[in-house]
């Protein structure tokens, strides 16, 4: 396994601890950790609700990147308590997609031996630029 995968899943996996917040939220069931293009690592944790008040893991690493103007991520992992790494869900590969267009090519880790490019995991419609449309 590359070296910087193996730092990202480590990062994740020690914030993949789910804890419960309250009776309505959780948070931690999946840790989320990225490299950008600058060599710099964000991670981010899930909330959970039982409404449509949660955030996925990856979008709080991207939140963190942002804040520190960068938007340009190498390579990307989801790490959950369960023991397992998980690839994005659509909203998130939808996030990375359009925080910055050199994004298609980030590597995204959706197992210890599959590693693909967002583009690859992306239909055709968020590949193609809109004014394409």
């Amino acid at each position: 396994m590359d070296k910087d995968f193996e730092k990202l899943m480590n990062e994740a996996k020690k914030l993949a601890t789910k804890r419960k917040l309250s009776e309505y939220a959780s948070c931690g069931h999946v840790g989320c950790a990225l490299l950008t293009k600058k060599g710099n690592i964000y991670t981010g944790i899930c909330i959970d609700s039982n409404c449509a008040l949660g955030n996925c893991a990856e979008y709080a690493a991207i939140v963190e990147m942002l804040k520190n103007n960068e938007s340009e991520i190498d390579k990307i992992v989801d790490y959950s308590a369960k023991g397992k790494i998980y690839a994005p869900c659509g909203r998130c590969r939808e996030l990375i997609r359009m925080v910055n267009d050199k994004n298609l090519t980030t590597r995204v880790m959706v197992d210890e031996n599959k590693i693909y490019e967002l583009k690859e995991l992306l239909p055709e419609m968020y590949i193609t630029k809109k004014e394409n449309i």
